[in-house]
């Protein structure tokens, strides 16, 4: 019997605020090394605001965050890169007016391995064949999809042992959607990169991610493995657009109509 991964990433009853609006409440969880652990939940849930939480952005107003077995709570986020976290935030945030190549540099300002460097850069031009031909381009002149990727490339760029990942699929094709999930995938499998990924299309979260939590209103009201999550009946309602239809006492599932 294989011995279960370490825990990476772990975060006991954290609550963080905006002003005297609190915006995650009690929340713990866990993310292990090597897996794709996600987040779940509504608009304004509070999913985000973990994040920042973990990396430094938000300083909590209560409870612990560790990570690789020391505590990083309310550290400086350059001190957190440091220790192996890249966040990628949501809304793409890129170097608009440098290169594509400039933005993956700065990716890597933490590291001093010229050489080291060079490869990764190769490595995640063979992730994203696009971000090659724009190299010289300035990042802001590239599409939405093609920020996400230069984002995720930029992170990937620090030798992370974990990436947050915020909403990747906002405001994307569902066919962009698809393949930023499929990299995103395979750098977890290629490299054994852990992600934390918060994301609104539970869909795709749940396809791609080992392990779930569901949260509601700042609070953690549902976790488990992705492959159980999904079979949840109130999963499959309220974040997968089903609904059960009674047949001859069959239980059914179709999907809900949507509206725009």
């Amino acid at each position: 019997m294989s011995a279960e991964p370490a825990v990476l990433l772990s975060l006991a009853n954290v609550e963080s605020a905006y002003g005297p609006i609190k915006a995650i409440r009690g929340v713990s969880l866990q993310v292990r090394q090597g897996e794709i652990a996600t987040v779940l939940g509504s608009n304004g849930a509070g999913k985000s605001t973990i994040l920042k939480t973990i990396s430094g952005v938000l300083d909590p107003t209560r409870g612990t965050v560790m990570f690789k077995g020391a505590e990083i709570t309310a550290k400086d986020p350059a001190e957190i890169v440091r220790r192996g976290l890249a966040h990628v935030p949501e809304g793409r945030e890129v170097f608009p007016l440098l290169s594509v190549r400039d933005n993956l540099l700065m990716g890597a300002y933490t590291r001093h391995d010229k050489d080291g460097v060079a490869r990764d850069i190769e490595q995640v031009f063979n992730y994203f064949p696009i971000l090659r031909e724009r190299a010289a381009q300035d990042a802001g002149l590239l599409s939405g999809g093609q920020q996400q990727m230069l984002a995720i490339s930029r992170a990937l760029m620090a030798q992370p042992d974990l990436i947050l990942l915020d909403e990747p699929s906002l405001g994307l094709s569902p066919k962009l959607t698809r393949e930023i999930f499929e990299i995103v995938v395979r750098i977890n499998r290629e490299r054994g990169t852990t992600i934390l990924l918060v994301e609104q299309n539970a869909n795709m979260a749940l396809n791609a991610a080992d392990y779930g939590y569901v949260l509601e209103n700042g609070r953690i009201v549902m976790e488990d493995r992705c492959d159980v999550l999904r079979e949840k009946d109130d999963i499959r309602e309220f974040y997968l657009g089903m609904k059960e239809t009674g047949v001859r006492g069959e239980r059914r599932w179709k999907k809900k109509k949507t509206w725009r």
